[in-house]
């Protein structure tokens, strides 16, 4: 087990009943920082109900109270008999609850970050590439109720996860556009006159203009 059965809720329940950091929650649920920061002001899972790991049996007391103690220890959850499987990369779920946030996420998505490509926006909140075309080009047939929203605040995506996506987002650009620079700089190339350099005359000499005699 790497991280609680239900990350947010848990993290939920750490800021309400413990004095653990940030940074210590954070790693615990592979959440971000600023994430936990957000439930903490009440912007970020407002709406979930904090989940006990103590009760569930991944987490201990002995253990919290050791990290409370020592803002520089991170916790450990409780080590399974039986390891669970990794799971594999694959179509992101999304609970039917969350899935009516998706185009306001999409929409979010659209407008702060225009670099990013169709592929990383489906990746981040689990939707297809039609849905978000039909928001890129307003023919979305709900476009008049769809309202931006972040969708690290909607839960559908990690702060993390959206970070690297921008971040890898901005290569990509910053590739492309040095890539169609050279390809405009190498056509004007091409496209240049070439630079003809006159030839002066030659100059004769007297004895070449002399008329040569006939030998007798």
């Amino acid at each position: 087990m790497t991280q609680p059965l239900m990350p947010m809720a848990t993290a939920v329940w750490l800021v309400d009943n413990t004095a653990l950091t940030f940074r210590q929650i954070g790693e615990l649920c592979e959440l971000h920082e600023l994430e936990i920061q957000g439930v903490a002001d009440g912007t970020v899972g407002i709406n979930i109900v904090g989940q006990d790991p103590t009760t569930s049996g991944q987490l201990t007391w002995d253990e919290i109270n050791r990290c409370q103690e020592d803002a520089s220890a991170s916790l450990q959850l409780v080590e399974d008999d039986v390891k669970a499987m990794l799971r594999t990369k694959g179509p992101r779920y999304t609970p039917l609850s969350k899935r009516q946030d998706k185009p306001d996420a999409i929409a979010w998505l659209v407008r702060s970050h225009p670099e990013l490509s169709d592929l990383q926006i489906s990746r981040l909140v689990g939707t297809t590439k039609p849905t978000i075309l039909a928001i890129r080009e307003r023919t979305h047939w709900n476009i008049s109720n769809i309202h931006p929203h972040d969708p690290v605040g909607l839960g559908l995506c990690k702060q993390i996860e959206l970070d690297e996506a921008v971040q890898l987002a901005a290569v990509r650009k910053e590739k492309a556009e040095e890539k169609a620079a050279e390809k405009s700089a190498k056509k004007a190339t091409k496209k240049a006159p070439k630079k003809v350099t006159p030839t002066a005359p030659k100059l004769t000499t007297e004895a070449d203009a002399a008329p040569v005699a006939d030998e007798a």
